[in-house]
């Protein structure tokens, strides 16, 4: 029997349920962040230093691949019982599992002291922190979803989506002060570990937020009328493979170029640009600054313009800026590079603020945590997860040089992806016969109501 507070008691507010989301996901992002960051600048060397340094950065993003291949399950797991059971709970389990395999990667002995032994247990404490995020990001943009108020549907989904940007400032504030207050040699052998172990104190704050935090109204009456789906996987499914197919593609963009921006951006610049670790940090934190303040205004615009116009707009964007990205980097210019960074700060809120919330309004309440997981985790997989390695390979093949111009496949690459979200946008919205209830998108509402 699933118990469900009365409204009363209920921390139900949207703007608490916002703040609560917003927090939790920021940590969230931090700890599986910092995973990316020290892939890039870290693992190489401690967890596969038999190999070669561009063998080694492969290995290590491998590694950062490991942990989307396992979101799905978290998705699914999760997903399953935060419809079955309450996003309430979901939410908490998947902190906790976060933040402990983050601690336990912060005193992971290196390859140097156990051997073979320390890349196998970096892959399992990647896969349980893949395993946490997939039921992490979704329970949080339902959750603020199902508690907005009417006509501001978009702005309130995009709190949680600001845990990204957020979750990526901390992250790489977290290295860039270490680095900055340490040697390098003693932060390449131990210093990098301090942000790991911080994540004790973060997960203790999150999970104190969050329990504070109850479940929709628009959820407890889903319970009260014996309407949670058995199945809702099963019953996500039913939306059409259409749809599915279209959403999946319209997602892939915004997911690959938020990790070929934080990931793959430090090892290209410094590794092919000559540029220092601190300046690239620094670029893409005040990039992120930019990126997290904006969420909102793209989410209030949604709900005064549409929320797929946004969305459209956005990929769109993506397209045009990803064109010019890697010719302005290469210029080797500190201020031309400075600017292709805050350039993507200024791009990627466009589509991430609705991104969410396009997804989650093909699903009805019975089963949108189960149905968004899907969608949502599969594209992670294909744009974000695989990004850094694919572009990674691409520089690396080119003509076996390692230098600037070999950046053209890794361009042309993420733009073709941008591409193919437009068009996949495009063709889901106003090509895609509607079914009956469903919002209007392409006129301006002042209540968006999402599709039952």
């Amino acid at each position: 029997m699933i118990s469900v507070p009365p409204r009363s008691t209920a921390v139900s507010a949207p703007r608490r349920v916002a703040a609560a989301t917003l927090i939790g996901t920021t940590l969230e992002w931090y700890d599986f962040m910092l995973y990316g960051t020290a892939s890039a600048l870290i693992f190489g060397k401690q967890f596969f230093p038999s190999l070669s340094p561009a063998a080694g950065t492969l290995a290590a993003f491998s590694t950062f691949a490991v942990g989307f291949g396992a979101r799905p399950i978290g998705g699914l797991l999760f997903g399953h019982f935060g419809d079955r059971l309450g996003r309430r709970t979901t939410l908490v389990v998947s902190l906790i599992l976060m933040g402990v395999s983050s601690t336990l990667i912060g005193v992971l002995p290196s390859y140097a002291s156990i051997g073979f032994w320390a890349p196998v247990l970096l892959v399992v404490l990647r896969l349980a922190q893949g395993v946490g995020l997939g039921g992490e990001g979704v329970a949080a943009t339902v959750l603020s979803i199902e508690h907005a108020p009417p006509g501001r549907l978009n702005r309130y989904a995009s709190f949680p989506q600001m845990g990204t940007p957020a979750g990526l400032i901390l992250a790489n504030a977290m290295f860039l002060g270490v680095s900055a207050l340490l040697p390098d040699a003693a932060f390449q052998s131990w210093g990098w570990r301090i942000p790991f172990l911080f994540s004790v104190i973060l997960v203790a704050v999150g999970v104190v937020v969050r329990l504070r935090v109850t479940e929709s109204e628009e959820y407890a009456e889903l319970v009260r009328r014996g309407e949670v789906s058995a199945f809702p996987l099963r019953d996500a499914l039913r939306v059409g493979m259409a749809r599915l197919a279209l959403i999946l593609c319209a997602a892939v963009a915004t997911s690959a170029v938020v990790y070929i921006f934080m990931v793959f951006t430090l090892t290209y610049g410094a590794k092919a640009l000559g540029f220092s670790r601190d300046f690239l940090l620094t670029g893409v934190i005040v990039a992120a600054i930019v990126w997290c303040a904006t969420m909102p205004l793209w989410g209030a615009l949604g709900d005064r313009i549409g929320t797929a116009r946004v969305f459209l707009a956005g990929t769109a964007a993506l397209l045009v800026w990803c064109a010019v990205y890697f010719p302005l980097l290469n210029t080797g210019n500190r201020v031309v590079v400075f600017v292709a960074l805050i350039g993507m700060g200024v791009v990627l809120p466009i589509s991430h603020s609705v991104g969410g919330i396009i997804i989650a309004e093909l699903f009805p309440a019975a089963v949108r945590y189960s149905g968004t997981s899907l969608v949502v985790q599969v594209s992670v997989i294909l744009g974000g997860g695989l990004a850094p390695l694919i572009a990674t390979a691409l520089w690396s093949m080119g003509s076996g040089a390692m230098g600037p111009g070999s950046s053209a496949p890794v361009a042309w690459y993420i733009v073709a992806v941008c591409a193919i979200s437009s068009v996949s946008t495009y063709a889901l919205f106003w090509v895609l016969p509607r079914r009956a209830g469903d919002a209007d998108r392409r006129t301006p509402t002042p209540e968006p109501a999402p599709v039952r």
